[in-house]
């Protein structure tokens, strides 16, 4: 028997595996049935679905108040139907619904093309939080230092060894560290912090539905998240070297993209010290509309799974 070559023989590894996810998707991309089979008993059971916009699967009628429940079954569903899911809402644009007939989305070269410039990209260049280069003075430490979710504490003798004037990273790092070597400061801090990693901290929409990307792969599913921090192509290809870094470096998974919001699930938290500090600065990158400081988020995240990013107008 002759063997067929391999199309993607001559591709890098890192494009083999895209190449083979972007072919299998093409075979389940409008296959109804299967995904409706797929979902048997499971919460998605008997809800309508139909097609979405650009070769997506729209499910409809999810309860808002099951949302999380909906997308865990999906997600455990990717190896499945081969497509990856987020929770999208209506709310805001009408034109999201389930159409008659598929949508034709991008060809195999442009969702490549779109894969390697993400592959390419400097997220944390290109996403900076507006404050990244402040620099306090002395009348500014006690409102930096105070933070945003109100902690009854005398934070400003924490840092009075800071020479100042002194960059407001440097001076909520020294912040960090000082919380860091006092566990009872710390617990303090937690406990007006945490809430912003608990889910009931999260935006939930009246409408929502959810909708099924064409692929499995973490990095080209960025291709459709519809987020405002990246409006243009460019940054969209670098919230896809977003999704892909936060998806190996923490296990951090895409739940729902309110266009000025985006929620994920994570399954390894980062640990207290240099783990916390670095996501807390890239959540806040991507997130300049999350009132806490970065000092506060850092002591957050290891207690929580539930990320928000929240960018507005």
């Amino acid at each position: 028997m002759r063997c067929l070559p391999d199309p993607n023989v001559h591709l890098d590894p890192p494009l083999r595996r895209v190449a083979s996810m972007i072919g299998d998707t093409f075979t389940v991309r409008n296959d109804l049935d299967q995904i409706e089979a797929a979902f048997v008993g499971t919460p998605l059971a008997g809800l309508p679905i139909g097609h979405g916009p650009s070769g997506t699967v729209l499910v409809a009628d999810i309860d808002p108040n099951r949302l999380q429940e909906a997308w865990q079954a999906a997600d455990a569903l990717v190896p499945v139907i081969g497509r990856r899911p987020v929770m999208v809402t209506d709310d805001f644009d009408d034109t999201l619904r389930i159409r008659p007939e598929p949508e034709p989305g991008p060809s195999e070269s442009e969702l490549r093309a779109f894969v390697e410039a993400a592959e390419s990209s400097e997220p944390w260049l290109a996403y900076r939080h507006y404050s990244e280069d402040d620099v306090v003075d002395e009348g500014e430490v006690e409102y930096y230092a105070r933070g945003m979710a109100g902690v009854d504490l005398d934070l400003t003798a924490l840092v009075s060894d800071v020479a100042l004037p002194t960059p407001r990273q440097a001076l909520e790092r020294a912040l960090y560290d000082r919380l860091l070597a006092d566990a009872d400061l710390y617990a303090r801090v937690l406990g007006s912090v945490r809430f912003v990693t608990q889910t009931g901290y999260w935006y939930t929409p009246d409408s929502v539905l959810l909708m099924l990307l064409p692929t499995s792969d973490v990095r080209s599913s960025g291709y459709w998240v519809d987020f405002f921090g990246a409006l243009t192509q460019e940054y969209r290809r670098t919230l896809a070297e977003v999704l892909a870094q936060w998806r190996h470096r923490w296990d951090a998974r895409l739940v729902a993209s309110w266009g000025t919001m985006l929620q994920f699930q994570v399954g390894r938290r980062p640990a207290p010290g240099e783990d916390a500090w670095t996501a807390a600065g890239q959540l806040k990158a991507l997130a300049p509309n999350l009132d806490l400081s970065r000092w506060e988020v850092a002591v957050a995240l290891p207690a929580g799974d539930a990320w928000f990013v929240h960018n507005r107008p």
